[in-house]
């Protein structure tokens, strides 16, 4: 039940990227980076399968990620930069961006300073957002931007290298599908159940 889903999924996503080839990856990881909830945890990997499959190397879907990311960050940044906190903390629900969001990545950047831009770009959920704070505080644009595509080019090619590996043992990953799929799928969904409920809880309360 599911590797037919997933087959469809990625039947899907092969040919939008085949047919847009790195630009495809460069522009739903932008869409990411633009505080829009579309995890590169599920863009890198099945760029990472097409690889697999030849259609385009490693370092190229790395490198459109990389890129994509530091296109996406431009706006988000300059919201934060030319709006300022209280814009973000009034208007940022419209971004999907909650006080809490803005919270966590302040932390980060206290705790790190600049550093906490490359960090941030190698973790879920934060580095989505981490942008609208390196606006609102003013980070030099130039350590700002060489840290997001250094920590991007990490994930990226971390992401992409699982999706490869996923596509040279597809027929393994089938096997334990058709034993586990229920399992599989239930879990899947509680967990993208308690991400959008936290994540829009947050919002809520802002």
């Amino acid at each position: 039940m599911l590797d037919l889903i997933l087959g469809h999924l990625i039947s899907f996503i092969e040919s939008v990227i085949t047919a847009t080839g790195a630009w495809g990856i460069m522009l739903l990881m932008a869409i990411e980076s633009c505080n829009i909830p579309l995890p590169s945890e599920a863009i890198l990997p099945f760029a990472g399968y097409l690889v697999s499959k030849g259609v385009f190397s490693i370092h190229v879907a790395a490198f459109a990620g990389a890129f994509g990311c530091v296109l996406g960050s431009v706006p988000s940044y300059y919201i934060g930069y030319f709006g300022g906190r209280k814009f973000v903390e009034k208007y940022g629900k419209w971004f999907l961006v909650s006080k809490k969001d803005l919270e966590d990545a302040d932390k980060w950047v206290e705790k790190y300073g600049d550093w906490a831009f490359f960090l941030c770009r190698m973790l879920p959920v934060v580095r989505t957002f981490i942008s609208l704070p390196a606006g609102i505080l003013r980070a030099k644009k130039r350590f700002f931007f060489t840290f997001t595509f250094l920590g991007s080019l990490v994930w990226s090619y971390f992401l992409v290298y699982v999706g490869v590996k996923m596509g040279q043992n597809m027929e393994a990953f089938k096997h334990i599908w058709h034993k586990f799929d229920i399992l599989i799928i239930i879990a899947c969904v509680i967990l993208g159940i308690a991400y959008l409920y936290k994540h829009f809880k947050h919002l809520k309360d802002s």
